[in-house]
């Protein structure tokens, strides 16, 4: 790895941390998570790794291909993109609802699989909040059609999502790869769960865990899930099954309320996908990847071809 494209990595790392900051600084000045710009800051603050990628790109790098080595080119062979796209969708969705029942087995996240009794106080709460009777729908068809819909939010979600993966995979994953497909991927899940830092240290996702611990296990957990969405993208050759993938995983990942228990605590740094009974899957995953070597990406190639193309 050259001077220049350690500089490059340094810069974009430096620029997508600043960034995150400066957007979430009016939830720290102000009532952090509370806050009514909240919703605002979260999508904002995911813009921020694209813009440091493509202030490297188009003021540091200038490469002759610059869409192709964002990974946002060429959309071919249509049959790969559209099949590891389709995989980034339903693995995502299935990496999340599948850590439920493990944490329910290991006795961390408190279930209820038959009468969805803590969704259904929701409802009730809310119904009773607009004045309204019972609902006529019943509350396990209710969760079966929001499941069936999980696929559409990663389309709905797509735009931020790649806000966040147009960085990490999209540019720097690719960019850390002359230091081994390993270590690439390891650091850029660190660099990624790191980036978090701003709304992990005020309790987002880990609300009852002192910050150290949250952002320990943020780290961890992007780390595993960044390489399954990294091996989307060394696969696949484009950034788009690794959005697609990430846009799906942010759309299922409140599905956990649908299937727990009323009036029990859920502990985020134990259950659901984001604490240590929800790793299991994917670290198994990652780990039949690396023992089958499906991490190379010597068949489809991540960066640019050596003869002109598509800009």
């Amino acid at each position: 790895m050259s001077g220049h494209d350690l500089r490059s990595i340094g810069v974009f790392t430096a620029l997508a941390f600043a960034l995150a900051w400066l957007v979430a600084l009016p939830l720290w000045l102000g009532d952090g998570l509370t806050s009514p710009l909240f919703p605002l800051v979260s999508v904002a603050m995911m813009t921020t790794p694209a813009i440091a990628a493509l202030v490297v790109v188009f003021l540091m790098d200038k490469p002759r291909q610059k869409a192709w080595t964002l990974g946002l080119w060429p959309l071919k062979p249509a049959r790969r993109l559209i099949g590891y796209a389709a995989l980034g969708i339903f693995g995502s969705i299935a990496l999340v609802l599948a850590a439920l029942p493990i944490g329910a087995l290991l006795g961390v996240y408190p279930a209820d699989f038959t009468n969805f009794s803590a969704f259904q106080q929701a409802l009730d709460e809310q119904a009773g909040a607009a004045g309204l009777g019972e609902i006529p729908i019943p509350t396990g068809a209710l969760i079966a059609l929001q499941l069936a819909t999980l696929p559409l939010a990663a389309f709905i979600n797509l735009i931020p999502a790649l806000g966040e993966e147009l960085g990490w995979r999209g540019w720097l994953l690719p960019k850390l790869m002359p230091l081994g497909t390993l270590p690439a991927l390891l650091a850029t899940g660190v660099i990624w769960g790191l980036w978090h830092a701003p709304l992990i240290l005020l309790g987002y996702n880990y609300a009852d865990a002192p910050g150290w611990l949250g952002l320990t296990a943020m780290v961890l957990m992007c780390t595993l899930v960044g390489a399954l969405f990294g091996w989307l993208r060394l696969r696949s050759g484009s950034v788009w099954p690794a959005a697609l993938a990430h846009a799906a995983f942010n759309g299922a990942a409140g599905t956990y309320l649908f299937f727990a228990r009323a009036g029990e605590h859920i502990d985020t740094t134990q259950a659901t996908v984001l604490g240590w009974s929800g790793w299991i899957v994917p670290l198994v995953l990652v780990a039949v990847l690396i023992a089958t070597g499906q991490f190379s990406p010597a068949k489809h190639p991540a960066g640019p071809p050596s003869k002109p193309g598509s800009t």
